[in-house]
């Protein structure tokens, strides 16, 4: 009998996020706009925390990620802090 090896797959949460709903220039404005919106659409997603974990992880530099900001991001960076 095979042994049953499943692994999860780290981008699952892709798959029922909320911003797979939305235009991608929601979560990417233009410069100076605000993200407020892509914020509190993130603030009711499921996959926030991990949204964030990756963006952290592959050092994503533009747009809101997990309810954050660029310049969020890097404050949390500096921070040494995830949580």
């Amino acid at each position: 009998m095979p042994i049953n090896t499943v692994t999860e797959d780290p981008l699952a949460w892709q798959e029922s996020a909320l911003c797979a709903q939305a235009g991608p220039e929601f979560f990417f404005p233009a410069p100076g706009s605000s993200t407020r919106e892509a914020k509190q659409l993130c603030g009711a997603c499921e996959g926030r925390m991990a949204c964030l974990e990756y963006a952290l992880t592959h050092d994503e530099r533009f747009g809101v990620w997990g309810g954050l900001s660029e310049k969020e991001r890097e404050r949390l960076r500096r921070s040494g802090s995830r949580g």
